[in-house]
Parts: C-alpha cells; sequence; structure tokens
C-alpha cells in the first residue's frame, strides 16, 4: 500500500497554476464576467420592456431566431454523430491495431482491397505513410495504458464492475496497468475495498496498484485533482523503474463508475500512434450517461440523456472540444506539466486550458467515437437525488473558473498564446456558460417580461404577440426534440426484466418535463455557480455524487420499513427482486 509520494517540483511558466487565496483585481474582473454578462442579459430584457415593447421584442426575437439556428444545427450534428458512434462501434479496433506493428506488411495486404467500413480508407493510407517512414512512429509492442480509476466511498459494487470493465476490452491486459487512486477521507470501507480489489485483480493486468491520496495536503482544495495527480506521482517513479520511457505511455482517467467500451484502449492506442504531433493531442470519448438510466427518477432521465447528446455534439464539432470527464493524454505532456490541477473542483475541463497554456496555444482534443459509459445521478431517495442533481450540474457550471484564468493569458503581457486563435476559444467558453445560465428562462418566460412590466405593451402590436411568436418558434423547436426522442430509444439500452413494459411509456412521457428540468437544473445551476464566482464564494471543495444502485436502494426501503435507517455503507446489498 502506497502511503507517501515525493512531490517533484517542475519549471512551470509563471501563473500557470490557479490562484488560491486573494486574487488580483484583473483576475477577480473576470471572475465576475460570467454573472454580470448572465443577469446583465435578464436586465436588459426588463429595462427594454419599460423603455419601449418594440425593442424589447426585437431583442427577444433576436435571442430565439439564434437560438432555432442553432437548434437545427446541434439536431444535424446529433444525427451525424449519432452516425459515427454506431459505425465506430463495428470497427475491429485490436486488428486495425495489430496491423500497424508490421505496416509496411500489412500496407502490401491491404492495398487493392476494399475500403469500405469506416475509417479503412484513411487506416489504408496510414499504412502507407507508416511502411514509408516507420521510425516516425512507435509500434503497439512497445506501448502501455496506465487508467486511473478516481475513487473515493464507492461501494465495492460500484467500483468493480468498471475494473471488470477494463479487463474486458480487447487490448493486451499484460499492456494495462490499472491503478485505483482512492482518498484516504473515504475511511475504512474504501480502504477494504481496495485490498479486495487488489487480491482480486492481482494477476490480471501487467500490474493493479493502489494509491492512498492523503487529506489535507498543502495548496490542494478538496477534490479529484489532488486524488489522480498524487497517483500520477506515484506512477512517474513506478514507470521509471519499470524501465519504460514516458512518451511509451497513455494515461486514461476513468470515475469510479466509468465503463470503457471493449475497444476503447485499441482505438485510443491507435490514434495515438498514426497522429505525428500526439505529445500535443488528448483524447476524449463520447461519455454516455446510460449505466442506470431506466433506474433514475423522470427528471433525471431528461438530463442524463441531454448530457449525453451534448457529448455526441461536442465530438463532432472537435474545433469546441476540450476534456471533459474520462479522456486520455500521454504521460509525457502530463509528467512535463506536472499533471492535473490539484486547486479546482473542474479538474477535468480546466486541463484544457492547463494544457493549452502550457504548450503555447499547441493543443487540441482529437475526439474518440466509442463510448465510455457513465451513471446518470442516483441516490438513495428522490430528495438526495435530486440535490446531487443540481450539486453536479453546479459542479461543471463552475468550469466558468477558467474564464479569468484564459483572460490571464491572453489579455496580459504573459500571453503565451497567438491571440485570435486563444480569443475564439475564450468566446466560445464563454458564451456556452451564458447559454446555460440564460436561454432556458428567457425561452420559458421571456415572452411574458414586456407584458408584465409595461401597460403599453398591450398597445403595441408586436409586444402584444410576442408570447404567439414565442410559441410557434417553440413548435419549430419541437421537431428536433421529437428527433431527440428518436435518437435516445436507439440509445437505450436493454430494459431491465425487473421493470414492464409499461416503463417504455415514461420513458417517452418524461421529454414533458425538459423545459422545467433545463430551467430548474441547468440553468439555476450555472446561475448558483456564477454567482458564487461574483462574490467570492469559491467551490473548495468536490461533493462527490453518491453512487447508489438499486440494490442499495431497496435495501433502505427496508432497513426504513422495519424502523432502522442505516447509513448507505452499512446496508447489505442483494439483487433487488424482479417486477
Amino acid at each position: 500500500m502506497v502511503t507517501s509520494v515525493k512531490v517533484r517540483f517542475v519549471n512551470l511558466p509563471p501563473d500557470f497554476e490557479l490562484p488560491l487565496g486573494k486574487r488580483t483585481r484583473f483576475y477577480r474582473l473576470f471572475e465576475m464576467l460570467p454573472a454580470v454578462l448572465s443577469y446583465g442579459a435578464f436586465i436588459l430584457l426588463i429595462i427594454l420592456s419599460l423603455i419601449s415593447p418594440l425593442l424589447a421584442a426585437i431583442y427577444l426575437m433576436l435571442i430565439l431566431i439564434t437560438l432555432l439556428v442553432r437548434a437545427v444545427g446541434i439536431t444535424y450534428h446529433t444525427f451525424r454523430g449519432h452516425s459515427r458512434l454506431v459505425h465506430a462501434q463495428r470497427v475491429h479496433w485490436a486488428e486495425r491495431l495489430a496491423e500497424l506493428e508490421d505496416p509496411e506488411a500489412s500496407y502490401e495486404q491491404r492495398k487493392g482491397t476494399s475500403t469500405k467500413g469506416y475509417g479503412m480508407l484513411q487506416h489504408i493510407e496510414n499504412l502507407r505513410l507508416m511502411g514509408a517512414d516507420a521510425s516516425r512512429f512507435p509500434k503497439p509492442s512497445e506501448l502501455y495504458n496506465i487508467v486511473i480509476i478516481a475513487a473515493y466511498n464507492e461501494s465495492y459494487e460500484v467500483i468493480e464492475p468498471t475494473v471488470r470493465s477494463v479487463r474486458d476490452t480487447t487490448y493486451d491486459n499484460k499492456r494495462l496497468i490499472v491503478v485505483l487512486a482512492y482518498e484516504e477521507r473515504g475511511g475504512d470501507g474504501i480502504e477494504a475495498t481496495a485490498q479486495r480489489l487488489a487480491k482480486k485483480y492481482a494477476n490480471t493486468f501487467r500490474a493493479f496498484i493502489t494509491v492512498k491520496h492523503p487529506r489535507d495536503l498543502p495548496d490542494e482544495v478538496v477534490g479529484k485533482g489532488g486524488n489522480i495527480t498524487y497517483a500520477g506521482n506515484y506512477m512517474q517513479q513506478w514507470v521509471q523503474d519499470q524501465g519504460i520511457a514516458y512518451k511509451n505511455v497513455m494515461i486514461t482517467t476513468l470515475d469510479a463508475d466509468n465503463r470503457p467500451h471493449h475497444a476503447y484502449f485499441d482505438y485510443v492506442t491507435y490514434e495515438y500512434i498514426v497522429n505525428e504531433d500526439r505529445k500535443h493531442l488528448a483524447y476524449q470519448p463520447i461519455a454516455l450517461f446510460l449505466n442506470n438510466i431506466w433506474d433514475v427518477p423522470a427528471p433525471m432521465r431528461v438530463l442524463a440523456t441531454g448530457n449525453t447528446f451534448w457529448n455526441i455534439i461536442s465530438s463532432m464539432r472537435p474545433h469546441l472540444l476540450r476534456n471533459f470527464a474520462s479522456h486520455s493524454q500521454p504521460m509525457d505532456a502530463l509528467v512535463e506539466m506536472n499533471w492535473w490541477s490539484t486547486r479546482t473542483v473542474v479538474e477535468d475541463g480546466h486541463q484544457f486550458w492547463r494544457s493549452y497554456v502550457y504548450f503555447n496555444g499547441n493543443y487540441s482534443v482529437h475526439p474518440i467515437y466509442i463510448p465510455v459509459y457513465q451513471d446518470a445521478v442516483l441516490d438513495n431517495t428522490y430528495g438526495k437525488t435530486f440535490k446531487a442533481q443540481f450539486i453536479q450540474l453546479r459542479r461543471w457550471m463552475y468550469g466558468a473558473s477558467d474564464i479569468p484564468y484564459a483572460a490571464l493569458h491572453l489579455f496580459t503581457k504573459r500571453r503565451r498564446v497567438a491571440f485570435w486563435p486563444g480569443m475564439v476559444w475564450f468566446l466560445r467558453a464563454l458564451d456556452g456558460y451564458l447559454t446555460a445560465a440564460t436561454m432556458s428562462i428567457i425561452v420559458l418566460v421571456g415572452g411574458w417580461v414586456p407584458l408584465l412590466v409595461n401597460a403599453e405593451a398591450f398597445r403595441d402590436v408586436v409586444a402584444h404577440q410576442l408570447p404567439d411568436m414565442v410559441s410557434f418558434i417553440q413548435r419549430i423547436a419541437l421537431l428536433g426534440l421529437i428527433a431527440m426522442i428518436y435518437l435516445s430509444f436507439k440509445l437505450l439500452p436493454p430494459r431491465p426484466e425487473r421493470y414492464k413494459r409499461s416503463r417504455n411509456f415514461w420513458m417517452l412521457a418524461q421529454w414533458v418535463l425538459m423545459p422545467f428540468t433545463a430551467v430548474g437544473f441547468l440553468s439555476f445551476a450555472a446561475l448558483n455557480a456564477q454567482t458564487r464566482l461574483l462574490l467570492g464564494r469559491y467551490l473548495v471543495k468536490f461533493d462527490v455524487t453518491n453512487k447508489a444502485t438499486v440494490a442499495s436502494r431497496e435495501a433502505l426501503k427496508h432497513s426504513v420499513r422495519k424502523g432502522k435507517v442505516l447509513r448507505t455503507g452499512d446496508l447489505k446489498l442483494k439483487s433487488p427482486e424482479k417486477k
């Protein structure tokens, strides 16, 4: 068991790390900017309504038309992304990866054969290029994949399927190194789980390693970043001791409930080999929040499906793609930049800006068109589930804390990236947080604002007709929603036997909740995060989403019926009875 790690001091650029404690005036200004713009959008609508209902109507219609155009693009990208997801999963990635071992011979075999199949034409071209100068490309047999599974206090029943899913991939297990990075503050339960997993999987991979992250290390917020960075520092020494070069290692981070597609490591290793600027790339799979989608309450299903679609859409727009949740990055790059940030609760999204700044703008995120399956939010009671969902979304929306970091490295003399490309990234990020905070609210109630705050609006034809015009645009947007519903059913895993066929109806009826979930969870969570930044009330603790299961919920109900309320960790879990 690892108890300590030697901290390595890396020569990093000035102001590379996020600030802790007092911020400069410049930094505070840009921390406040997202909230100022979001609340400003609402205030502007009210002011325009008071001055001139017509101006308010024009303002609102411009917003709605913009959203309608975006909705068309989103629908288009969703269908394209779903198609690519389906076709990429049909590829025998292990076979393609094996052909890179001897690209010249593989090219001679493939030359002149059918080019049907996702990416086959590019694959043959890759073989040709590699065969012409093999020295520029590593061989699959030289490479390893380290998988860091971050855990807090999750149960064995949650973590073990994740480890098992890594074992069951088509990638050679003897070239996989699995690291369970767990928290000392997780208590005796996670300690026992770590020992149990280490015993079970001791001889399954090249190595199965457990690393315990001590509590209360200096210059760390309570979060995942400190945990995986601590594990990364340990693995740095371990890899050295094994005589493995950093450049020959890919590192993938997983949460405790993440299940990679069986071809994921073959696919990501293939892409690492064929992209020559490999040190400056990260690899982003498509996160599908579908593991337990049949079990969660309806509002959570809507939100999880929406998040799934957003990840599919993002994969089709690489120019907008940033690190999110589980992703892979070369070890030599991670070592050089001292791993991940230990000063933020959103280390995944911040890793994009951290890498972008460190490599002077020469960094991008490459999409991997196969999934990593994740859980939708589920706690042991409805009330706790709703609260956990809000907290999770607030944490994601706290990514707005990267706005001042990006501004610092873009608008000051410390700038290390080209201005205009960096400016595009900055504006896109800012627009994303503003849209999340404001647009659902404006679409839902904005059409009534002029009528509510200015009696003259009833005499203005345009303003008086505004609710009807908003309703008309919403009906057009409904066509996109119907398309989304169709795709959501195609993505659904098989219905568990414990549910009757009537469950299918509720999976359809749930979509009437979409406007309310978008406002009540997404918009309010975004506004909460931005308000915290506005007031300087920073999130310094990663509120771990409890990973409940159907079994744990049934066990809790059973204990309540007996008049005895137990902690989740005390529950004796068994499979639920089939309904």
